[in-house]
């Protein structure tokens, strides 16, 4: 049985505030019915700046990319997309895609924010998109420019049941996640996964170990790169004795990746993001399960309703409920998950969707 659903945000509390202020949870996106008609825009223009990562980290930047690429093929256009290499390049690259006309502009990620806030606040007749922040660099609870829609995602909610479901599948009775930086979009995802083992803890009466995130702080590599000191954090924690593994932060995966080969050790990954089995072969022998953002559906449909002339700038926040976060298939490990746990982390987001279990994160 499976379960599937399809860096810092400018603050906690700002993002919280936000939430409030713009009715939080938006509807779920929607593909376009079947047969319908592509809205009518041979003139719009969408387009799309990375972050750092680049659009073929398997993760973060390529959901995004996607859902734009989506959208513009609905609409019969071609996107422009630009990449950046660095935090120098962000500012100079949005400000390059106004000067292509585009009508749309997608910023991947928090790193953006200032630049996206900059650039849409110039800029009023651009409908800006902005992926996981909340614009809001003042912290006043508003949103810096109104021509901005962040998308949002409570992963909490699904890295919940990704906690759940490892603290079962653990024989050694210890799991473990390491982060890219220790921002909140970051430590959204490990304080999901710690509860999730906290509660099979506390409904099994068990006394599964999370090594690297105490609810507090844990271990993080300084950056969003597979490299080196990625790897020394993965092999670190998995000289623990961890037999399951969620790393989180875009491509660090792939450094977790190598640890756990060089580690001669039956170590599960938790991939974040996106499907790995789907997005990345490589991982397909040793991925449990991925704590899913479905990144790609929001922007595209953000992107579609600014073709349309319906651009809704009202935060879009993906739950559980709305099919906006969740964790995929478990593909390989399907025959090696006990049945039973399998119907006991279903039935789990039922009750996380019902609000018979909390799921604490600074989005509510």
């Amino acid at each position: 049985m499976t379960i599937s659903t399809t860096k810092k945000l400018s603050g906690a509390a700002g993002a919280a505030a936000l939430l409030l202020t713009l009715a939080a949870c938006g509807t779920a996106p929607e593909a376009a019915p079947e047969g319908s008609a592509a809205p009518e825009a041979p003139d719009f223009l969408p387009c799309i700046v990375s972050d750092a990562g680049g659009f073929d980290d398997k993760s973060f930047n390529q959901l995004s990319y996607e859902g734009v690429a989506a959208a513009a093929d609905e609409v019969g256009v071609e996107p422009k997309e630009v990449q950046s290499d660095s935090e120098t390049d962000f500012a100079p690259n949005i400000e390059s895609l106004v000067g292509e006309g585009c009508n749309a502009i997608v910023s991947v990620g928090f790193a953006l924010s200032a630049a996206t806030v900059e650039a849409a606040t110039a800029n009023p007749d651009i409908d800006f998109i902005l992926v996981d922040d909340a614009a809001d660099n003042d912290f006043d609870g508003t949103k810096d420019a109104d021509n901005i829609k962040p998308l949002l995602y409570n992963t909490a909610e699904a890295a919940f049941l990704a906690g759940y479901l490892s603290a079962g599948y653990s024989e050694a009775g210890k799991v473990g996640t390491f982060g890219g930086m220790e921002f909140p979009t970051v430590t959204i995802f490990m304080d999901g996964f710690k509860q999730g083992v906290d509660h099979y803890n506390k409904v099994n009466d068990a006394s599964v170990e999370v090594v690297g995130w105490n609810g507090k702080t844990g271990s993080f590599t300084g950056g969003f790169e597979a490299n080196q000191e990625a790897k020394t954090v993965a092999v670190n924690i998995i000289d623990q004795g961890v037999d399951v593994l969620l790393p989180v932060g875009g491509p660090i995966y792939q450094s977790a990746l190598q640890a756990i080969d060089e580690s001669g050790r039956d170590i599960a990954l938790i991939g974040v993001d996106a499907d790995l089995y789907e997005t990345d072969p490589s991982t397909q022998e040793v991925v449990l399960t991925s704590i899913l953002k479905s990144m790609d559906l929001s922007v595209q449909q953000a992107v579609l309703t600014s073709a349309e002339g319906a651009f809704d700038p009202e935060a879009y926040v993906g739950t559980l409920e709305n099919e906006g976060v969740g964790i995929a298939d478990f593909h390989n490990f399907a025959d090696k998950v006990d049945p039973a746990l399998a119907e006991e982390v279903e039935a789990l987001k039922a009750s996380i969707i019902a609000g018979e279990v909390e799921v604490t994160s600074y989005l509510g």
